[in-house]
């Protein structure tokens, strides 16, 4: 099976760095044009210029802070043109125990992932519903299935956007728009190191012990590759996923233990 994206345009945020990054290339590979949100504009111009072309496409980029989601809002009302695909991607919450997180760290979490998420698929989706073609793909976590322990306000939050999505792809699936999640397990990012690094400063413990018995939990015996996500998210921005809408689809290796 041959996955294109050609012709298609695709906003993703986040796409400096780990997940999004590999996005981002993979579409490109895949005959998209790249539309990346970030805040570091320089990274931005990094990775625009890095993404193939080799179909003439034009990559381009915007400049935004998720946690000012007034200002999201101007930079989506730029773009100015069609776009087929969306994905949402935002770095998620500090780790901590729930019952000692702050109600500014909800607060905060909650305008990042659910409002911001908003602001885009309400910025873009008039333009999907005009091309009768469109992808809102939202990475989110294992947690909505399965709690992380010492993740506490990520799996409240997290929750949230899943509910909000099944909600928006019931309503949007008319026109053919589809609304799914991408649950990505340990991968190979800044952020499973920073959560490494935490275990390892709570524990007393070497990160490679750390990072040893994380990896046991795993049946694949492995972290995943950013690509391996990467390619979900192709498939899932295609035509051959047309039919599969408002799901949760774990990248996982099989570590949760629920169906």
């Amino acid at each position: 099976m041959i996955v294109s994206l050609e012709g298609k345009t695709a906003v993703v945020c986040g796409s400096t760095q780990g997940i999004g990054k590999a996005i981002a290339e993979e579409f490109a590979q895949s005959g998209a044009t790249v539309i990346m949100i970030a805040r570091d504009e320089e990274a931005l111009k990094s990775v625009r210029d890095s993404l193939d072309a080799s179909g003439g496409q034009k990559h381009l980029y915007l400049v935004a802070d998720f946690t000012n989601p007034d200002d999201l809002r101007e930079k989506v009302k730029s773009i100015g043109k069609a776009v087929h695909i969306l994905v949402n991607n935002t770095g998620g919450p500090k780790g901590g125990e729930i019952i000692n997180a702050g109600t500014n760290e909800f607060e905060n979490a909650f305008k990042m992932h659910v409002i911001c998420n908003q602001i885009m698929v309400q910025g873009l989706m008039d333009g999907m519903m005009k091309e009768g073609y469109g992808r809102i793909i939202n990475i989110i976590s294992t947690s909505v299935k399965q709690p992380i322990k010492g993740l506490g306000v990520s799996n409240t939050i997290r929750g949230a956007v899943a509910s909000w999505s099944k909600t928006m792809a019931n309503e949007l699936g008319k026109f053919g728009i589809t609304v799914n999640n991408l649950l990505p397990g340990a991968t190979q990012t800044g952020r499973i190191e920073d959560i490494i690094n935490k275990k390892v400063e709570k524990t007393g413990k070497s990160a490679d012990e750390v990072r040893k018995e994380m990896i046991d939990e795993i049946p694949a015996g492995r972290f995943a590759d950013p690509k391996e996500l990467a390619y979900a998210a192709a498939f899932l921005a295609s035509d051959k996923a047309a039919y599969i809408n408002g799901v949760s689809i774990a990248v996982d290796g099989g570590r949760m233990g629920c169906l």
